[in-house]
């Protein structure tokens, strides 16, 4: 897969993950960072469970994409949290 189609993919899947976890505070740059980075924890789970990971962009591939954006995103939100209750 091109370096384009990582980066439409990357923000594809972030969009989706910020409408399920509610976490909206990332702008346009950071969501193509977190699609990407959940693209390969996506990838990497895929390949795991079914012996396939992202080859190719298809709605599967953003699906799978979604998925590991949607955990990445819930790890950060966990680690924030984590973070403000020791603060205060």
């Amino acid at each position: 897969m091109g370096l384009f189609a990582w980066f439409v993919t990357g923000f594809i899947a972030a969009a989706i993950a910020t409408r399920i976890t509610g976490n909206r505070q990332y702008g346009c740059l950071a969501k193509v960072v977190v699609g990407v980075i959940g693209g390969l924890i996506g990838g990497a789970l895929a390949s795991a469970a079914t012996g396939e990971g992202i080859d190719g962009f298809s709605i599967r591939t953003v699906l799978i994409a979604a998925v590991g954006a949607t955990i990445f995103l819930a790890v950060l939100n966990a680690i924030a949290t984590g973070r403000a209750r020791r603060q205060s």
